[in-house]
């Protein structure tokens, strides 16, 4: 059994909880995003409707429960909760990294939540990196069966491997093996960072393999730099990952860039810092379908599934009052809305 990893998951859990591991002067960028305000929506509240679909499909809301964890005791109970809420909610969840499943024994439940969410779109995960490692296609194959999952995304944590201690740091070369992983899965495979963002470039190289959905993961919220730098023993690492506290693509400029090369018909997720349903707003409008929440649920989700649940309808509720602000009833309706101003250009007076 490999309990380092187990160990290492316990750790960066509580990390996440107890420690600030945001990135220094470093946002989202979505604060320079605004709505304006509709005083007359002409529309009633109970009208609005935040169904969608992802993965193929039907989803509540546009949301989804961010890779976060797994492979320790505190992980079986964090994503218990948080896929029993996923479900009942109609959100879409991620599992952690679950490279763990097949090299340790221990906490293999904490993996295995489908059973508490039949229906959610769930998507497993493995750090592309591990193709240069021994993993490959089948291996990728055993972690769909295993957790019955619909997609499974690849991460890409080049800045955390590099920070951590025990870090695998052989990116050399992983596109074409990226690209045998989406020939031979049955399942569609995406790919995400974890905090430093994609942009449209390297988006579009996925995409040319066979990449099916980009999640951006960008600058904004939780920085693994910042994360391992808490976890190392090592004081070069320790003060490098400081020099690099700021680093990263704030998750808008990914998401306008990922949109601008892809076009529409690649799914996006928007994930890294999101905290409240209008970040959520602000993202679906400037081209995301998909929002993705990992710490703003990680407290709720050890104290209990009611308090992931209270957590998950306030954001749903945000959203909708964001809608009801600009008077838009459906998720098309917001992605298309002109009553919003980006960085000072405000679109309803160019669309007027």
């Amino acid at each position: 059994m490999n309990l380092g990893i187990n160990q290492r998951k316990t750790e960066h859990i509580r990390l996440c909880l107890n420690d600030n591991v945001e990135g220094i002067n470093k946002t989202t960028g979505l604060e320079g995003i605004s709505f304006i305000h509709n005083a007359l929506p002409e529309i009633d509240f109970k009208d609005i409707q935040l169904d969608s679909s992802f993965l193929g499909k039907k989803i509540n809301a546009p949301f989804l429960v961010s890779s976060m964890t797994g492979g320790s005791e505190l992980a079986e109970e964090i994503n218990g909760n948080l896929a029993k809420a996923a479900e009942q909610k109609g959100w879409a969840i991620g599992l952690g990294s679950t490279r763990a499943l097949l090299e340790s024994d221990a906490h293999k439940d904490s993996f295995l939540v489908r059973k508490h969410a039949p229906t959610a779109p769930l998507i497993a995960n493995i750090g592309a990196v591990q193709f240069n490692y021994g993993y490959g296609p089948e291996e990728c194959q055993r972690i769909v069966d295993l957790t019955e999952a619909d997609s499974i995304v690849l991460h890409l944590n080049s800045l955390q491997e590099i920070t951590q201690d025990e870090g695998d740091t052989n990116f050399h070369e992983l596109l074409p093996k990226i690209e045998e992983v989406c020939k031979k899965l049955t399942v569609p495979v995406g790919v995400k960072e974890v905090g430093f963002g994609i942009d449209g470039t390297v988006a579009k190289r996925l995409y040319d393999v066979g990449i099916s959905y980009i999640d951006v993961a960008g600058a904004g919220g939780t920085s693994w730099s910042q994360v391992e730098k808490l976890r190392s023993k090592d004081p070069l690492r320790k003060a490098a990952a400081e020099a690099f506290n700021n680093w990263g693509i704030p998750t808008k400029d990914c998401i306008v860039s990922v949109r601008s090369e892809l076009g529409s018909s690649v799914p996006v997720v928007a994930s890294g810092g999101m905290k409240t349903g209008v970040d959520a707003a602000k993202a679906l409008t400037i081209g995301a379908d998909v929002a993705g929440f990992a710490r703003k649920l990680l407290q709720a989700a050890t104290e209990s599934e009611e308090a992931v649940l209270e957590t998950m309808e306030q954001i749903e509720f945000e959203l909708k009052m964001t809608m009801f602000g600009i008077g838009v009833k459906t998720i098309d309706e917001l992605k298309n809305t002109n009553r919003v101003t980006i960085m000072g250009r405000s679109l309803l007076d160019e669309k007027s």
